[in-house]
């Protein structure tokens, strides 16, 4: 598997590819993630099929709030923390519309979405139509990947294209709040702290 410099034409080319159907790893603000079109079920099961052994939901990403809006609620309290932490390394599982395919949330009904810090990876996602899967470009169970080259050597073989944008700036996976019930869990803590949250939310 060739990886390619994450130019203009080349970012482009990777929408392309997305929207056909392909598999494109890319660079984030946190680690490099495998991504596809959310709503196209054959490639969304190439993605399980990569990842390998258990199914995990998948998260998404986006450019901006209203395409998130078209697949998952986004109630007061979650916009709340989306406009204090958004593009950036907080994931938020909210639950999901019925425009969003069963088989990228594993049939539950909520998804983690999350609008990344990262000028390559908000092209890729505006030029593939607002959204794209956004799981890590690993093997389930290895290391998530900070370079192009160490998600080659991991899934290299079984993608369409890999976009280099160099090392990824945080090198650390994005903290996950489930916003799902009335009372907030942390799933993972990352680079955001609980403490942040709960102070945004006050």
């Amino acid at each position: 598997m060739q990886i390619l410099k994450a130019t203009a034409d080349n970012v482009l080319a990777a929408s392309q590819t997305v929207k056909n159907g392909g598999l494109v790893v890319y660079p984030t603000d946190t680690v490099y993630g495998l991504g596809c079109d959310p709503f196209n079920v054959d490639a969304v099961k190439k993605v399980f099929e990569v990842k390998g052994e258990r199914k995990k939901p998948l998260p998404i990403l986006s450019c901006c709030i209203p395409d998130l809006e078209k697949i998952v609620y986004l109630p007061e309290k979650t916009k709340k923390l989306a406009e204090k932490f958004w593009p950036g390394p907080l994931m938020l599982v909210v639950l999901k519309k019925p425009t969003l395919p069963n088989v990228v949330t594993c049939n539950l009904d909520s998804v983690g979405v999350r609008i990344p810090k990262h000028d390559i990876a908000l092209q890729l996602i505006c030029q593939s139509d607002g959204l794209l899967i956004g799981t890590s470009a690993n093997k389930t169970g290895k290391k998530p990947p900070q370079t192009a080259r160490e998600a080659a050597e991991q899934i290299g073989q079984e993608v369409d294209m890999i976009l280099d944008g160099g090392p990824t700036p945080l090198g650390a996976p994005s903290t996950i709040v489930d916003l799902t019930s009335k009372r907030l869990k942390i799933l993972r803590e990352g680079t955001i702290s609980l403490q942040q949250i709960l102070d945004a939310l006050s």
